[in-house]
């Protein structure tokens, strides 16, 4: 049995893929900030595809943590050289391993912020990248605007030496380059919010004009912010993918990531200082992202988010579970048919009735078997980018919209009760959790009126009646099913 790392790679069984390049020979061009396992399964693996296939060395990455949250997965990248597996898992049952080595650094904040700051500031980073959950952007989702009441962002404003926030690091980092008369670095935003790029700039620039004016008016000029779109599926791992390692391949690997075949990732062609040749490894640069990510975020997401919250209620544990009903596989595809598919732009080079059933397929992968509990997770976070926004335009459209509206109803059942159909508890992971569940228990008009949620959607006479009568019904019999089937 062999522990992942460096030494041992060459010889490590040759059934495993692994990286052919030199590791020694990657600048790294990209700093990302917020590795976890989508960014494990996405950026790093197209990296590595480009080191692999085009001989291009100046793309290696730097992995950044800025929370606590984060210690782990330094120490075991530490621990590993970098290294760490990613297992393709096919709906066949086929899985196929490959060891990855495209990050070859790792900074962890909370231990050495300066080290941090010196590499976001070096002369070698190109592009810094974030995969900091929709969460992260510290913006008020019913207005848009950036949140100055976080008391670590009140905290840096006093104390810009001091960073906390991806806003302070990036900050204090484009200033040093400013002040050492280095180019600026592309931002690239691959979190799910549509118009991720436009996003984050205006969230750095509505910081940095309290922190410093004249710095925020050299970001406005010089950084360049992309849109892009991400996408694949990549479940939580859990303690079948390591010992599958061990038990087939003799490797011990303390953290792997597993996640789908299918990848895609559409960018926006604006750059500040140069980027990888990603489209020879299959990426996508388009003059607008946009369509293609309203079209993931609005059919992928938010139809997770369909499964996750009814599935949930119902008692099934995995999202290929809740496909597998014909009664929600029904129920998905009305509502991707009769409420999303209607409030979308055109996407050119895409035909949507495909798509739309790429994304049934995918998610009836049994080998993935992605856990309900990490699709519910941050709900707060996700359904007013994802679910919401399709609601508000189908009532500007006269549009459907009855099985989102009956998601909304049984997702304040589920902040509220917490448990199944079965009465079993769930696992509701929120960071408003606490918020979420005393509105809830108010009463389901109360849950709605959460404005930082939902904005202005309970002055709508349509929605809250609507929403009003699911609730009862829900809160009468507790039974998702029987209000599925009178929708479908």
């Amino acid at each position: 049995m062999q522990h992942l790392n460096q030494q041992n790679l060459a010889s490590i069984d040759n059934q495993i893929s692994k990286p052919s390049f030199n590791r020694s020979m990657l600048k790294t061009g990209m700093v990302h900030i917020g590795v976890g396992g989508f960014h494990r399964a996405h950026q790093a693996y197209y990296l590595q595809e480009l080191a692999t296939k085009t001989n291009q060395y100046d793309w290696g990455l730097c992995g950044i943590g800025l929370r606590e949250e984060d210690r782990n997965i330094s120490t075991i990248l530490k621990k590993q050289d970098q290294l760490y597996s990613l297992l393709i898992k096919h709906p066949n049952g086929t899985i196929e391993p490959h060891i990855i080595g495209a990050i070859v650094d790792y900074k962890f904040a909370i231990e050495d912020p300066q080290s941090v700051i010196d590499k976001l500031a070096h002369e070698d980073t190109k592009i810094v990248s974030l995969t900091i959950t929709e969460g992260g952007y510290n913006f008020n989702p019913s207005t848009g605007e950036f949140d100055f009441e976080n008391s670590i962002i009140q905290e840096e404003l006093k104390h810009p030496k001091n960073p906390k926030s991806v806003y302070g690091f990036l900050a204090a980092a484009l200033k040093k380059r400013r002040d050492n008369k280095l180019p600026a670095f592309t931002i690239l935003s691959c979190d799910n919010i549509e118009h991720n790029g436009d996003v984050t700039k205006k969230m750095l620039l509505a910081f940095t004009q309290k922190l410093n004016p004249e710095l925020a008016d050299w970001i406005e000029k010089e950084v360049r912010f992309p849109n892009s779109m991400v996408d694949r599926i990549t479940p939580v791992t859990n303690a079948e993918d390591i010992s599958f390692l061990a038990k087939n391949h003799d490797l011990i690997d303390d953290w792997p990531v597993t996640c789908e075949p299918f990848i895609q990732w559409v960018i926006e062609d604006k750059f500040s200082n140069g980027r990888p040749a990603l489209e020879q490894v299959g990426v996508q640069f388009v003059p607008d992202v946009k369509p293609y990510e309203k079209m993931k975020l609005r059919l992928l997401n938010a139809g997770h988010s369909v499964l996750g919250i009814l599935g949930a209620l119902h008692g099934y544990q995995t999202i290929n579970e809740c496909i597998d009903d014909p009664l929600f596989n029904t129920f998905l595809k009305q509502f991707m048919d009769q409420e999303a598919t209607p409030v979308l732009d055109a996407v050119k080079g895409i035909d949507l009735d495909a798509y739309k059933q790429s994304l049934l397929d995918r998610f009836a992968n049994p080998n993935i078997k992605d856990s309900v509990s990490r699709i519910c997770s941050e709900s707060a976070a996700k359904l007013p980018k994802f679910l919401i926004p399709t609601i508000k335009e189908n009532l500007d459209n006269d549009g459907n919209i009855a099985l989102s509206t009956l998601v909304i109803a049984a997702w304040c059942y589920y902040s509220d009760k917490q448990t199944d159909l079965n009465n079993k508890p769930l696992e509701v992971i929120d960071s408003q959790k606490v918020a979420l569940q005393n509105s809830a228990q108010i009463a389901p008009l109360t849950f709605i009126q959460q404005k930082a949620i939902f904005g202005d959607l309970s002055k709508s006479e349509r929605f809250t009646s609507l929403y009003e009568v699911m609730a009862k019904d829900l809160y009468n019999n507790g039974d998702v099913k029987k209000q599925m089937q009178k929708l479908v």
